[in-house]
C-alpha cells in the first residue's frame, strides 16, 4: 500500500476529497435548498412521494463515494504517520457512515410503507432524517473536512 500511495498520492487524495465534497455538499444542498422547497408542496402524498424519491436517488448517488472515502482513507492511514487527529477523523467518518446506514434503511422502510398506502407511518419513519440525522452528518462532515485540512498542513 505504501508503494500505491507513493506512486498515486495526488489521485488518492483527490478522490478522497472529491468524495467528501460530494457527500457533504449533497447533504447541505438537500437540507438547506431541496427540503424547504419540497415543503411547499401542499398535497401530502405527492410531497412524501417526492421526498422519498429524492432521498433514495441521493443515497444511491453518494453510496459509491462513501465507499471511496473508506478505501482512500485506509490507503492513506496505512501509509502515513498516525495522530490523535487521524483517529478522531476516522471515528467521525465511522459515525457518519453508521448514521447514513440508519437513514438508508429508514428510507427503505418508509418507501415500503408508502407503497402500501400507509402514509402516516411512512412519514413518521423518515421524520428524523431531515430534522436530526442529516444535520448531524453535515456537522460531523464539516469537522472531518477541517481535520483533513489540518492534517495535510495546508
Amino acid at each position: 500500500m505504501i508503494e500505491l500511495f507513493n506512486n498515486h498520492a495526488n489521485i488518492i487524495i483527490f478522490l478522497h476529497v472529491l468524495s467528501a465534497i460530494i457527500w457533504i455538499g449533497g447533504m447541505i444542498a438537500i437540507r438547506l435548498a431541496v427540503h424547504p422547497t419540497l415543503q411547499s408542496i401542499e398535497e401530502p402524498k405527492i410531497k412524501l412521494g417526492k421526498t422519498l424519491m429524492l432521498v433514495g436517488k441521493f443515497f444511491n448517488i453518494v453510496l459509491p463515494f462513501i465507499v471511496l472515502i473508506l478505501i482512500t482513507a485506509l490507503i492513506m492511514t496505512a501509509t502515513t504517520a498516525q495522530s490523535t487527529a487521524h483517529d478522531i477523523k476516522f471515528i467521525i467518518w465511522g459515525i457518519m457512515t453508521a448514521n447514513f446506514t440508519w437513514m438508508y434503511f429508514k428510507r427503505q422502510k418508509a418507501q415500503k410503507l408508502f407503497d402500501e398506502g400507509k402514509l402516516p407511518d411512512a412519514k413518521a419513519t423518515i421524520v428524523l432524517i431531515p430534522k436530526l440525522l442529516l444535520p448531524i452528518n453535515i456537522i460531523l462532515g464539516l469537522i472531518a473536512l477541517w481535520l483533513g485540512v489540518e492534517l495535510r498542513g495546508i
